[in-house]
């Protein structure tokens, strides 16, 4: 097949664009750089059947340019702003880079024909809930403006399903970890640590507990549902078999930095505005299709933390 892969040179697109072209689809990664990072596909650079283009997904006729001149079967839509705390401050933000992106996607797609859209989504279209939450719960109350343009944009791919059969595969994932990151709490624990070595600096109170799913296992995942998922709109959560604090992440940081360094924390049981305090839902549709997490919160974590360790200077 032959794919655009939005965000394609972001923390997990980058990977899923290695996976692509490893069963040997053609791959068009296009990435604005604001934050991807080129280097991501450098693996990829000189291979059959990928191309990389530097462009902003929310301009509607460069994209629109974009498939003119290819000949797109699906699209893998994983351009967005990933900083909650910055589309607080700024909330243009999440509006141009994630719903806006979203239609230009859509637009472009109606346009040319193109008839499948797998969309990163997330969890934090559920906002503050109790107790573990299926696909299928109601009202759906984002807390924060990220969470907002994701709901948004789910609207619009369902509408656009109905109107111009497109079929869609919408995956509600967690806080992701691994290789190659570049955002989230574990990056953040690493570079603040490389600043202060004897401290470390944790918003919050360390009781926030979420779901923390490795970047490979996310794709795991999420490619199984494309080819097993046969519905118009098909929509499954994503996320691991255990859940893991605040505190113990940057417990697990430090361990493996091999520091004695302090752990403060700021108090409130939140990081930032927007910031879901407790994250669990139920997996169990996608789970159904044979998908289990390799590694639990803890190993994931782990996992990344030594990574970001290696490779943050």
């Amino acid at each position: 097949m032959k794919i655009l892969v939005t965000g394609g040179a972001g923390f997990i697109a980058s990977h899923l664009c290695d996976r692509l072209v490893a069963r040997g689809h053609g791959v068009v990664a296009v990435d604005n750089l604001s934050l991807g990072r080129r280097a991501h596909l450098a693996q990829l650079d000189g291979l059959p059947g990928f191309r990389f283009a530097e462009m902003d997904v929310a301009d509607a006729p460069q994209l629109r340019a974009l498939f003119e001149a290819e000949s797109f079967d699906a699209v893998f839509h994983m351009a967005a702003n990933s900083d909650i705390a910055r589309s607080h401050a700024d909330p243009e933000t999440d509006f141009g880079n994630t719903l806006r992106t979203t239609y230009s996607v859509l637009e472009a797609m109606r346009r040319n024909g193109v008839g499948q859209l797998v969309f990163a989504s997330t969890s934090a279209i559920y906002g503050e809930v109790q107790g573990r939450v299926r696909e299928d719960h109601g009202p759906l109350l984002p807390i924060s403006h990220y969470g907002a343009a994701k709901l948004a944009s789910e609207a619009f791919i369902s509408s656009y399903g109905e109107n111009y059969g497109i079929r869609s595969w919408m995956a509600r994932f967690p806080n992701v970890v691994g290789e190659r990151s570049t955002h989230g709490a574990v990056y953040d624990f690493v570079r603040k640590l490389r600043r202060t070595p004897g401290r470390l600096e944790v918003l919050g109170d360390g009781t926030q507990v979420k779901p923390y799913l490795h970047v490979a296992d996310l794709l795991d995942g999420i490619l199984l549902a494309w080819g097993r998922m046969s519905d118009r709109t098909n929509v499954f959560n994503l996320g691991g078999t255990t859940r893991c604090t605040v505190r113990r992440m940057a417990e697990i940081v430090v361990e493996e930095s091999g520091s004695d360094a302090v752990i403060d924390f700021t108090g409130g049981d939140r990081g930032w505005i927007g910031d879901v305090p407790s994250v669990d839902y139920d997996t169990g549709r996608i789970r159904a299709l044979g998908w289990e997490p390799r590694l639990d919160s803890e190993a994931a974590v782990r996992r990344a933390a030594r990574w970001m360790l290696d490779h943050t200077p």
